[in-house]
């Protein structure tokens, strides 16, 4: 008996993990790793991250960062056709204020940016995420390109 409602539940269970679902801005939904542009995307990250860090080489940390940092934001974004920032959000913070608007100015005065792929496009747009890594010192690097962190 166990057998015959534990059978249904685990299919279903499996059938959700291909599901759709929205993206990070409410837009129509799209596929949980779509394996079809998931290695171009990483490239065009580490373009951005690498555009990103030579537009505020001031304020890049060039060594590993240290063990304990002192913030960690991520930043969701959106990029149009053109390489042009259309809208950027916190989406985790320590509440470091200051922190927050290194991040969101670095990523602003960024632009353009390089322009995505039409692979890479949905709706007009592409939709990615960023790490700050910040040490003590307010200087910080970004996940996609970071060096590994330092140990205790």
């Amino acid at each position: 008996m166990k057998n015959i409602v534990i059978l249904p539940v685990c299919a279903a269970l499996l059938s959700a993990c291909s599901m759709n679902i929205g993206n990070i801005f409410g837009g129509p939904p799209g596929r949980v790793g779509d394996a079809s542009s998931t290695g171009e995307m990483g490239v065009y990250k580490t373009a951005l991250a690498q555009r990103i860090a030579s537009a505020n080489a001031r304020q890049l940390n060039p060594e590993r960062p240290q063990a304990l940092l002192r913030a960690v934001i991520v930043l969701r974004y959106q990029v149009d056709g053109d390489g042009n920032l259309l809208r950027a959000e916190i989406a985790r913070s320590n509440g470091d204020r200051a922190a927050e608007s290194i991040a969101m100015n670095s990523l602003y005065n960024s632009q353009p940016f390089p322009r995505p792929s039409a692979g890479l496009m949905r709706y007009g747009r592409v939709e990615l995420s960023e790490t700050w890594l910040f040490n003590d010192d307010g200087r910080f690097q970004l996940r996609s390109i970071a060096q590994s962190q330092l140990s205790e």
